[in-house]
């Protein structure tokens, strides 16, 4: 590590650098999403009994959870340190690896959807052209790579600018027009408003989307991964957790049935349906050039979801590697603090399979193999949390929390309780194939091995560890 590391801990600036309010955005820039919005509203005024659903068996639970372990084990490394304190080293690393290598093949995803929003800013056919979509593409993945290069201070201003400007404000936005939609008596394709019609139907065909709802709200979690640049962190996080899953509940329910009032789910495009909708609203209410500007911005909100998950692990694994579980480079930083390799490492593998994914239509299938892999894996991180939570109550009970979930150890496992039973039916259900795969028994073996083989690695390093990996002190000791 270079001189200007000097003065950092756990390879970390020891400047504090954020606040409550930076806090909370970074959760909600990694929550908050404009392009899940479609898929929600294709199920009318039950999306909220889904979203009620998903708040409870996981969105709640995890903010509390987080809230209590980020104030009791504030040293940096979000679910290493905890999943470390619990289960040792190879437990906090493979919570971590697992965290970072399903963003490997969810880039791509967020990456389209942004390269396709922008069309809508410039020319919407633009969006079927594979060329204008990887170059789109890579100009963001690698542009936001380079705000990270700057370090903590610089990425959290551009979270705080761009979470407010491309998600709050959209989303903000939508809900507006859908109230005046109401107000101006539009037509409403919903039939009319019922408790009844809020709740949920549960069977063979519905019950695969239950992953994707408990995973709508993956990422609570992030903010501590910034413990060290906190100014506060025992009084800041739990509140910006509690403020954070508001404004993220709010925005997400309200928005997504504002789409659903206006465009049928028959007609919902998955893919632009946010821009659908927009277009929808703008249209009727005679500002339709709007509609580039509204592009611009729920663009940016795209490019800062990705930019909230992309520095978070690759943080933690150079904890992870100044710990001596990895070899050094996964320790390099920058004198901005910036763990450069890691940032390197993992832009040109999501550039590979962005690569892939817009100029190899044929690999679909593979592709959303890959895709239900990312939700496998991060229910393997979310496990480790709930049951780390647990643990810690029984392991180390008098380590100071200044957040504890209420209700002692009933509320403990009922918390936990719930988001292991969440998270671990999510992971069950994530494994059912979709209608269109031939052999269901092809496509659970290959999730499975892949998996495997993308969370098996902190193993692996562990099993050839070196003592030369663990970072030398300038006083020549070991830290």
């Amino acid at each position: 590590m270079s001189e200007d590391t000097a003065g950092k801990t756990n390879g970390l600036p020891s400047k504090k650098v954020l606040g409550l309010f930076a806090l909370a955005m970074i959760n909600v820039a990694a929550v908050l999403s404009i392009r899940n919005f479609p898929s929600m509203a294709v199920y009318g005024w039950s999306c909220i009994g889904w979203y009620i659903l998903g708040a409870v068996l996981f969105l709640i639970p995890i903010s509390l959870a987080g809230a209590e372990l980020a104030t009791g084990w504030p040293e940096g490394g979000g679910v290493y340190a905890w999943v470390k304190r619990a289960f040792g080293e190879k437990g906090g690393f493979t919570a971590l690896f697992c965290e970072w290598s399903n963003n490997l093949v969810w880039f791509p995803t967020v990456l389209s959807f942004t390269a396709s929003t922008l069309a809508f800013a410039l020319t919407p056919s633009l969006a079927s052209n594979p060329w204008y979509m990887f170059s789109v593409m890579m100009i963001v993945f690698w542009g936001t790579t380079a705000i990270a290069y700057f370090g903590e201070e610089t990425s959290s201003k551009f979270s705080n600018i761009g979470v407010i400007l491309g998600s709050i404000i959209p989303s903000v936005l939508i809900i507006a027009l859908g109230l005046w939609w109401l107000g101006s008596g539009q037509t409403i394709v919903l039939p009319p408003f019922s408790l009844a019609a809020t709740i949920p139907s549960v069977d063979l065909s519905t019950l695969p989307f239950f992953a994707t709802v408990i995973l709508l709200f993956a990422g609570m979690e992030m903010a501590g991964f910034h413990a060290l640049e906190t100014k506060d962190p025992q009084r800041d996080f739990p509140r910006a957790m509690a403020l954070s899953a508001v404004i993220i509940v709010i925005c997400t329910v309200l928005a997504t049935v504002a789409i659903a009032i206006v465009i049928p789910a028959d007609q919902l495009n998955l893919a632009s349906g946010v821009m659908q909708a927009i277009q929808y609203f703008f249209d009727a209410a005679g500002i339709a050039w709007l509609v580039g500007p509204m592009a611009l911005l729920i663009t940016l909100g795209g490019v800062v979801n990705l930019a909230s998950w992309l520095i978070g692990p690759a943080k933690g694994l150079g904890i992870v590697a100044e710990d001596g579980n990895m070899p050094p480079l996964f320790n390099k930083t920058n004198k901005y603090g910036a763990p450069v390799a890691v940032l390197l490492i993992q832009a040109l593998i999501g550039s590979v399979i962005s690569l892939l994914y817009v100029f190899l239509p044929s690999v679909n299938q593979a592709y959303w193999i890959l895709s239900a892999m990312t939700v496998e894996l991060l229910c393997i991180v979310y496990i480790l949390v709930f049951a780390a939570l647990i643990k810690l109550r029984y392991s180390q009970p008098d380590t100071p929390r200044p957040f504890k979930i209420p209700g002692g150890m009933i509320g403990v496992w009922i918390v936990g309780g719930l988001g292991l039973f969440g998270t671990a039916l999510a992971f069950v259900v994530g494994l059912m194939p979709p209608s269109y795969f031939s052999s269901g028994i092809t496509y659970v073996l290959s999730v499975l091995l892949g998996t495997f083989l993308l969370a098996v690695p902190p193993l692996v390093f562990m099993k050839f560890k070196h003592p030369g990996w663990l970072k030398t002190s300038p006083g020549g000791e070991k830290p």
